[in-house]
């Protein structure tokens, strides 16, 4: 008996010493991953002194601002810094066999995919020169199939049936449009219309942090048509670009992708409950050049389909928006049918940038293109070419990652379900590839 008893106390005994191996391996992982993340963060400020878009958003200790650096991107800086990433990398490399959950193995791969980024960006301010397809999946962690001209051609001809009048394609539906354009000294009080009811049906569904707020501006002069510039402490500035006119549909597009449920509750989801709760740093900062960013554009553009089904949308903006911004309401469903068709003309924004980005086309025929296919006028087909310059391929991020959000959500056979698919996408270290594996296994 006191054989047995012996034996069962030496098996107790090397359980209880494998499980404080088991623990201190992971604490050791925490510790490591902290370690890397701060300096991941350092970096990315270091870059962003190069590459003043490259930050987007920083809300994180200023003593990980850099105190000193070049006056000008050279070959120093550049081997600084690739030195940096470098030896973050292989230290990221060494931690592959530590045990980990779910979400520390997400983490990893999000930390890891970031990095690559920086890197990339890095060879870019070098001089590197990337094709289209390369810079998507060294930054975005994507690969995209693109629709042909006989996609687009039968969108028109659908199109061509719709629209009231006859000849001109082209003018007959910028003609149309204008009985739709929301007059200037309208549009705060139907943005703030639109916001409150996307945050109000979005707070149902999403336990935002109580704090949660946003400030409203109005401005000119750039290259984008709106930006949510988010400060940290569940705060954003939402500013909305007049330079071009703003139709009815993109009110409540904006509202909801750069208020609710889009980038600031994204952002304010991601800083809760990683940052805040988890300590983790390297969600203190918000890179725009990276796969976050395809998250972040997939789940703006897709959050208004589920706040929206097709009839409410047109319903609550025929009986608020149309009406406050002094509009005829009498065509709405024809402009809402004409409207899903500009839609998916917009597909041939990314042939239009992989094309003039990769020397194939000069500024004017992208422009012609523009024109053609997403029957942009003069002005906001060069608006548009002044984003893909400055931005390059993100401009794909609001195609693709609303395709993959969507065909990811939508496995869920329910509104609850697709909510909570949701939740999850916007308060954990998500990055596309993943996504992408997970839709495919289940179409398998």
């Amino acid at each position: 008996m006191k054989k047995i008893l012996l034996q069962i106390f030496i098996l107790l005994l090397f359980f209880s010493c494998s499980e404080k191996k088991e623990i201190n391996k992971k604490s050791q992982l925490e510790i490591k991953m902290n370690s890397i993340a701060e300096d991941y963060v350092r970096l990315a400020l270091k870059i962003d002194k190069y590459d003043p878009d490259f930050v987007d958003a920083y809300f994180g200790p200023n003593n990980l601002k850099p105190d000193t650096v070049h006056s000008t991107f050279n070959q120093t800086v550049f081997e600084e810094l690739n030195q940096q990433v470098n030896k973050l990398l292989d230290e990221m490399e060494s931690l592959s066999e530590f045990p980990a959950n779910k979400i520390e193995r997400q983490r990893y791969t999000f930390l890891y995919k970031q990095l690559l980024a920086c890197k990339t960006r890095i060879f870019m301010l070098n001089g590197m020169s990337l094709t289209f397809e390369e810079e998507l999946n060294a930054l975005y962690d994507i690969e995209i199939d693109y629709k042909d001209e006989n996609y687009f051609d039968q969108l028109l001809e659908e199109l061509d049936k719709l629209l009231p009048g006859n000849g001109n394609i082209y003018e007959r539906y910028n003609s149309f449009r204008e009985n739709f354009k929301v007059p200037e000294e309208k549009l705060e009080s139907v943005f703030r219309k639109a916001i409150d009811e996307c945050r109000n049906r979005t707070r149902k569904f999403i336990n935002l942090p109580p704090n949660e707020k946003f400030d409203l501006k109005f401005v000119k002069n750039k290259p984008w048509s709106a930006y949510n510039w988010f400060k940290g402490n569940s705060f954003s500035l939402i500013e909305i670009n007049t330079d071009l006119p703003i139709y009815v549909d993109r009110i409540i597009d904006l509202a909801a992708h750069e208020g609710y449920p889009g980038h600031h509750v994204h952002h304010t989801m991601m800083e809760w409950n990683l940052y805040k709760r988890k300590n983790w740093i390297e969600f203190s900062i918000y890179i725009l050049f990276s796969p976050q960013s395809l998250i972040a554009e997939g789940v703006a553009n897709y959050g208004l389909e589920l706040l929206f089904p097709e009839e409410d949308r047109i319903k609550f903006e025929k009986e608020n928006i149309f009406q406050l911004s002094g509009l005829d309401s009498s065509k709405a469903e024809l402009y809402y049918h004409v409207m899903t068709i500009i839609n998916k003309l917009n597909y041939s924004i990314n042939l239009a940038a992989k094309n003039f980005l990769d020397g194939k086309w000069d500024e004017n025929k992208t422009i012609d293109w523009l024109k053609k296919y997403n029957l942009r006028t003069d002005e906001s087909a060069k608006k548009l070419i002044s984003f893909i310059k400055r931005y390059r391929a993100y401009v794909v991020n609001y195609s693709a990652g609303y395709d993959l959000i969507k065909s990811y959500i939508e496995n869920a056979d329910s509104k609850e379900g697709k909510w909570k698919l949701f939740n999850e996408i916007i308060s954990n270290p998500i990055v596309p590839s993943h996504l992408e594996k997970t839709v495919y296994e289940k179409r398998e």
